[in-house]
């Protein structure tokens, strides 16, 4: 999993990011809520581990930033010392998916972990929509205006990021992790794999959907603009 640690104490998300990168896990980290928004709003995480009580924003309000602002729906722990009922119910509330008290076993957290990924697995959908666009993650198969795409699964893996994350922005190496890890291929697939898709999935349609972001990434609209 890529997962991103809101922890303002050093020792403490140092502690979880070694344990949890030994377990095979990707880890970045924020000391405050104002760069973890940030972080969990221009790269794609697998979980999100958040303190409550950090600097510039509290935990509560980045978890409910994520959610209604930025339709944002990775898992988030609250990981926090912070152990009353009240506080529980404010996590939960404000969309946080699992409340972990501190001190706590390292082992629990990476099982706490584990079962978010495989909850967040079940809740997705199969079958994706967004506009005149529709993708089954079941069968592999895309249509546009009931018209089947004739795409090679590395282009309807990269179709399949990019709406689940519509209309908000995807980096270029956000999609180059989540196809590749973190081995990269020297070459540079992506472009290759960019020009299918709109060659496919726009040329012959009468507005293209597939939108580049200059230095950034890429995203899907689902109408003409």
């Amino acid at each position: 999993m890529r997962i991103l640690i809101i922890e303002d104490h050093s020792d403490i998300a140092g502690n979880i990011g070694d344990f949890l990168s030994m377990q095979g896990h990707s880890v970045d980290f924020a000391n405050n809520g104002e760069l973890g928004l940030q972080l969990a709003v221009q790269h794609r995480f697998d979980s999100i581990i958040l303190d409550i009580n950090l600097p510039k924003m509290d935990g509560f309000t980045l978890c409910r930033a994520l959610r209604e602002k930025h339709q944002i729906d990775t898992p988030v722990l609250m990981l926090t010392a912070r152990d009353s009922l009240a506080d529980k119910v404010l996590g939960f509330q404000a969309g946080a998916w699992d409340y972990l008290v501190k001190p706590f076993a390292l082992e629990e957290l990476n099982v706490r972990l584990q079962a978010l990924s495989l909850r967040q697995q079940t809740n997705q959908p199969h079958q994706l929509q967004l506009g005149e666009l529709h993708l089954d993650t079941a069968a592999w198969s895309a249509t546009r205006a009931g018209k089947a795409l004739d795409l090679h699964k590395a282009c309807l893996q990269i179709l399949e990021i990019l709406m689940r994350a519509a209309p908000n922005v995807v980096s270029r190496q956000d999609i180059e992790y989540m196809l590749w890890g973190d081995i990269t291929p020297e070459s540079d697939p992506l472009r290759s794999h960019m020009h299918e898709l709109r060659k496919i999935m726009d040329k012959p349609f009468s507005y293209p959907m597939l939108k580049t972001v200059r230095g950034i990434g890429y995203r899907l609209i689902s109408e003409a603009s």
